[in-house]
């Protein structure tokens, strides 16, 4: 690809040839590294940084969280749904009976069993190549010798503690002695550990993750909910399986954007592509055409999305219709050059680990990981320092809705890995941006400045971002300028700036160079983010 400098460049593209571990915590991208020293392939190198990120950056995800993870093996891109469904017991009636029909964002309710850690042993028994027990040492060592917390992390964490401070839940008591123990105060370079987590890990390792579904540790799970009124059983953990799927994609200038199907909101950043794809989007991104163009696109991505994505294994979702030229034409016949209302729900907020890898092989990994909002539901088991996702929260509660909440169901996902080929299917690389209901719109935005404005990793990680709230709410960060914020408005759009660059998602990319083999990755400015590479 040829580059231009239009965007403003806080770092400098990292290139390397022999390996690459790219996300937003430095010492999880070392673990990740250190991995593919010892001999490790790129899916091992995932693993170890995704198990290390549950201890080095609990404010997004966790042991008791989900994962998603796009892999390029073999020649071929794979995908992992390693996302957990409704309990049992966690049923239309019990919600209204518990809470008057509402799912609260805390406490049992919301905790749907979490899929990350079989996801990281099916990763591994289909790609891995060390011991799955040294792949997750580095998460181990960090558990309990401690580390020293990152400046985003530790600001993330003092906000979640004084959240949970104001909840007053007595549910959440495990949760204080665990992450906010007497004499801890988060701040970066603040030192904490977790021999819990340690233990729990080391279970993990030894029983390839079983103890976690079948073992002790579910055990302890079913026990704990037992006493304090939660709906999640040793049965629900024993019946959970990730599921291996066909990626589902789009086509833009020359290039494919892959992504999950549902029950992930990948198709919203697909659909919107589509959309895009053959309009006369301008030369420059800053344009403000052009910026109103992929808004409006991306409402109806949302539209769709809102409207249709549910577990495809309860729900009929007819994708193909979705990606159809007859469903691109028409959204397309909706547009002008004035800002709609897309009359669909408003996005969510959550909170979301991403990372990327590559190694001198070939093989690439996109992998995301998340407890949802910050540190999840606020329940943590006791001795096992895991701390259980609200994922349930993101169910739909009408009755024939496709999402609506039913038992053995997964919800409507969040969190969704990206990659990028080219239209022949050579492989480009894995990219992702977390951030709740920024993800596809970060997506949508980092290919097109890609693909279209001919912009680098890092460049294209940088450059300012837009995000819809809801109607025609837009806000986009002061980057963009306030002349640019003018034109939007007079389009229609009720613009919004936002000075807090973490509300627009946190990405990393790495490329493939197709002829070289080297390695070009971007981190995100927007965080602690950090590229390790050989």
């Amino acid at each position: 690809m040829s580059y231009q400098s239009e965007a403003p460049v806080v770092r400098r593209p990292v290139y390397a040839s022999r390996g690459m571990v790219a996300t937003g915590q430095p010492l999880a991208a070392q673990a990740g590294l250190g991995i593919l020293q010892a001999g490790g392939n790129a899916v091992d190198a995932a693993i170890a940084t995704a198990a290390a990120l549950t201890v080095l950056e609990p404010t997004a995800n966790g042991i008791g969280g989900d994962l998603f993870a796009l892999v390029w093996a073999g020649g071929k891109l794979h995908g992992l749904n390693a996302s957990g469904a409704a309990p049992a017991a966690l049923t239309l009636d019990a919600l209204q009976e518990r809470h008057g029909g509402e799912m609260p964002r805390h406490g049992w309710t919301p905790v749907t069993v979490p899929g990350g850690v079989r996801g990281w042993a099916d990763l591994h028994r289909a790609h891995g190549k060390l011991d799955f027990a040294q792949v997750l040492a580095p998460a181990v060592r960090y558990a309990r010798e401690g580390y020293p917390l990152s400046p985003i992390a530790a600001a993330a964490w003092a906000r979640g503690t004084q959240i949970y401070r104001g909840l007053k839940l007595p549910i959440m008591d495990e949760w204080f002695r665990t992450f906010a123990p007497d004499g801890f105060t988060p701040a970066p370079g603040a030192l904490w550990r977790s021999e819990n987590q340690a233990r729990t890990l080391e279970a993990i390792a030894d029983s390839y993750g079983e103890s976690f579904y079948t073992g002790d540790l579910a055990a302890q799970i079913d026990a704990h909910a037992r006493a304090t009124g939660g709906l999640l059983r040793a049965e629900d953990l024993a019946a959970h399986q990730s599921e291996w799927v066909t990626p589902i994609s789009a086509q833009y200038g020359g290039h494919r954007l892959h992504e999950i199907p549902p029950s992930g909101q990948g198709i919203a950043a697909l659909i919107a592509l589509n959309i895009l794809e053959g309009q006369p989007l301008p030369d420059r991104r800053d344009d403000p055409d052009g910026l109103h163009l992929q808004i409006e696109a991306m409402k109806r991505g949302f539209h769709d999305a809102h409207q249709f994505v549910a577990d495809m294994r309860h729900s009929k979702v007819d994708v193909e219709h979705l990606l159809s030229e007859a469903n691109t034409q028409a959204h397309r016949g909706l547009l002008s050059g004035t800002a709609h209302d897309p009359a669909t729900a408003p996005p969510g907020s959550g909170g979301t680990v991403y990372l990327a890898t590559a190694d001198d092989e070939g093989n690439m990994v996109s992998l995301i990981q998340s407890n949802y909002m910050g540190f999840g539901s606020g329940v943590v088991v006791p001795g096992t320092g895991i701390g259980l996702h609200n994922r349930g929260h993101n169910f739909n509660l009408e009755p024939g809705h496709p999402n609506v909440l039913a038992p053995g169901k997964r919800p409507y996902h969040t969190i969704i890995p990206g990659f990028l080929t080219r239209s022949d299917g050579t492989p480009v690389g894995p990219f992702g941006v977390m951030g709740g209901f920024m993800q596809p719109q970060g997506h949508l935005q980092v290919v097109l400045n890609t693909v279209r404005y001919g912009m680098n990793p890092q460049q294209a990680l940088d450059a300012p971002r837009w995000q819809w709230l809801a109607g025609l709410g837009v806000e986009v960060e002061a980057g963009l300028g306030a002349d640019l914020a003018r034109k939007l408005a007079a389009r229609g759009h009720r613009v919004s700036v936002q000075l807090e660059g973490g509300a627009f998602g946190r990405g990393q990319i790495i490329w493939r160079n197709s002829e070289t083999g080297v390695l070009e990755g971007g981190t995100e400015s927007r965080t602690d983010g950090h590229i390790a590479a050989w």
